[in-house]
């Protein structure tokens, strides 16, 4: 077990290096200079190299990683350029919308998807199979702005029962905030649902045709006992692999839903920082997001062996 930990661990650091490397080059290789876009056009070439030489953007490029790097392992993910004041701050003050937002969408996706695939896998081939396929073919098409408008316009607009865009004050109680998330939670649950449908089917499928599920019909269980106790057990280690990386996904990939809903989460300051040229918030924001995506992946790896026995490590 603890070769099996140590092994995804190093894994988990090396694939993290590598982000860190791929995301300064690419922020670099981009078009723009983030202190033109501060001073504006009126900015002498003295006024962009002072600032420039404040921030440390005056040096090599292999140096300013170096020093990137340095101060990333002591915790420290920089100043933002723009808003003034520690990455890590302003990434905090965004993090609960982010956050409750993934978790609430992916909840709403489980608790459709999983059933759903459940029932489309033991009526296979059957009305309700081709209903709950095309259910999900339908909801991996659908564009998610196009899908929070119609809601917005349904459930805000006409109906009143939701805010139409915002988050609430900060000194908001923390249910009127959790009650603006509903609709924008919706709209991501409902097309995420629809991978984790086509998952749980698939996977269900496959167990569905083992010996030991016939073995277990021709001892009289009911069907229910079969699919729930002896399928679904040993059908659920794709299916929480697909879950765990859609709240993954979800931190890092709800940014059109929060621009729709007018949402102040991660997404939101990554568009704005990537607009203005903002090196460390976007260098930040991104090593921090694909940090929750490789956690996420490890603790799948470690719960493998909790869902199914079958699996060695």
């Amino acid at each position: 077990m603890f070769r099996f930990i140590a092994s995804r661990f190093a894994g988990m650091l090396i694939v993290l290096a590598l982000v860190a490397v791929l995301v300064f080059v690419l922020t670099r290789a981009a078009s723009g200079d983030p202190i033109s876009v501060l001073l504006g056009d009126q900015a002498t070439a003295a006024d962009i190299a002072r600032v420039q030489k404040e921030y440390g953007l005056d040096k090599p490029l292999p140096v300013q990683f170096g020093y990137w790097l340095r101060e990333v392992l002591q915790g420290n993910l920089g100043t933002s350029i723009f808003l003034q004041r520690p990455v890590t701050q302003a990434l905090w003050e965004r993090a609960e919308p982010t956050t409750l937002l993934a978790l609430l969408a992916v909840a709403i996706a489980a608790l459709i998807g999983v059933p759903c695939g459940i029932v489309s896998a033991v009526f296979r081939a059957r009305a309700v199979d081709q209903f709950f396929t095309g259910i999900a073919m339908l909801g991996a098409s659908i564009p998610s702005f196009w899908l929070g408008i119609v809601l917005i316009q349904i459930f805000a607009v006409s109906f009143g029962w939701f805010p139409v865009s915002g988050y609430g004050a900060p000194d908001a109680p923390f249910a009127e905030r959790l009650h603006a998330l509903v609709l924008p939670a919706t709209v991501l649950g409902l097309l995420n649902s629809a991978l984790i449908i086509r998952f749980t089917r698939a996977s269900m499928l496959d167990v569905l045709g083992e010996d030991y599920v016939r073995t277990a019909r021709s001892k009289g269980l009911s069907e229910s006992v079969v699919v729930l106790k002896h399928a679904l057990r040993n059908a659920l280690v794709p299916i929480v692999t697909v879950i765990g990386l859609t709240v993954a996904l979800m931190i890092g990939g709800a940014v059109i839903t929060e621009t729709v809903f007018g949402l102040p989460g991660v997404g939101n300051l990554v568009v704005n920082a990537v607009l203005r040229r903002d090196y460390p918030v976007i260098q930040g924001a991104l090593l921090v997001i694909a940090a929750i995506y490789v956690l996420i992946n490890f603790s799948i790896d470690l719960l493998y062996a909790v869902v199914d026995p079958r699996v060695k490590v």
